[in-house]
């Protein structure tokens, strides 16, 4: 989907609900807390996986994780670029797993579960093309492609009827343009006309399901790989289901007839699915693991939350946040758990004032 080559849109009379400034601003905490709900799931099975056995399940599911981060963090632009106010640090981007997305088709269920089977098949339909000529849905969206097909339509009925000047009414200064985003195949760039707003969907959207709908590729350099193009996340899971790769001549028909891609299930620690906090006695290892795991990821919110509210410098701090989410997460998967299974994350919020 190319939302730069339609600008005719702009002049069509507008059936969107997202008709006011509000609403608009409502649905991009949405779009915030849709980004955000992706990031759990990718977490566990990417810390699940032993990287000398699955070099190329590492590279895939780390990609597009650092990808949903410069998701989380344009949405959060594009907030901030229409008067509004990112919102994270919140009980409700922590719900229990199984759960759904935000808004979303409620079909779809998100779990916390080990790199396997299930897991590609739940980041498959969680990243799934919409069909072209779908249309666009503000809210119970079956995929997310069509949520900001309903946003950049809102956008522009709200330029067109207000003027750009209205519409993007933020500050400036409180645009996140680095941190710990760069560094991949992704743009993160400021957001302060309809122009840059328009870019930014594109980049979320063309990065999750392809090119112009029905295109395997994303539009970057693949980072790892600079003499090959990048594929999408939803054909990077498809690679990884078929065991190839995509060339280029490839098509989502067709499939992959690349070099093999190879992933060994011995190299994933088996974590037990959808674990919870009070699943174990208080004061046990495992629950005091998960407690601290808990704190780190909550603070983490924290900072990012201040860094999309006028403090950027706090990205610094939210990048080593990570690298120590990262140590815990796979020391709780190292933590036997009964029946063959380990330890795992549980992404429950804890409130600012538990937190040490």
């Amino acid at each position: 989907m190319n939302h730069q080559e339609q600008p005719a849109a702009a002049e069509a009379p507008s059936a969107t609900r997202i008709a006011t400034l509000e609403s608009l601003r409502e649905h991009l905490q949405w779009a915030l807390e849709l980004e955000h709900a992706t990031l759990p799931p990718y977490l566990c099975a990417l810390y699940s996986l032993d990287p000398r056995l699955n070099p190329d399940a590492v590279e895939a599911v780390g990609g597009v994780f650092v990808e949903e981060m410069i998701h989380l963090a344009l949405a959060a632009n594009l907030l901030n670029a229409v008067g509004g106010r990112p919102r994270l640090d919140t009980p409700e981007l922590l719900q229990p797993h199984p759960r759904t997305l935000p808004h979303g088709d409620r079909s779809l269920r998100l779990s916390l579960v080990p790199f396997g089977p299930e897991a590609v098949e739940m980041f498959l339909r969680l990243e799934q093309p919409a069909l072209p000529g779908a249309p666009a849905e503000d809210d119970g969206y079956q995929t997310i492609g069509q949520f900001y097909d309903a946003i950049e339509d809102g956008l522009r009925h709200l330029c067109a009827e207000l003027g750009d000047a209205a519409v993007f009414c933020g500050d400036p200064a409180r645009q996140v343009t680095g941190g710990p985003f760069r560094h991949t195949g992704g743009k993160l760039t400021a957001v302060n006309d309809l122009g840059s707003a328009l870019a930014a969907l594109e980049e979320i959207v063309e990065q999750g399901e392809g090119t112009a709908r029905g295109e395997v590729w994303d539009g970057d350099r693949d980072i790892f790989h600079p003499e090959r193009d990048e594929v999408s996340h939803y054909y990077r899971y498809q690679e990884l289901k078929l065991g190839r790769r995509y060339l280029r001549g490839d098509t989502p028909l067709s499939g992959p007839t690349g070099e093999t891609v190879t992933v060994d299930l011995a190299g994933v620690r088996p974590m037990r699915p959808n674990p919870l906090v009070a699943d174990h006695p208080a004061g046990s290892a495992i629950r005091s693991a998960q407690e601290e795991f808990n704190v780190t990821y909550c603070g983490l919110l924290q900072l990012l939350e201040e860094a999309f509210n006028g403090s950027p410098d706090r990205l610094a701090a939210a990048t080593g946040t990570m690298y120590a989410l990262k140590a815990q997460a796979q020391a709780l998967m190292d933590m036997p758990d009964g029946d063959g299974t380990t330890a795992g994350p549980t992404f429950e919020y804890v409130e600012p004032e538990l937190r040490r």
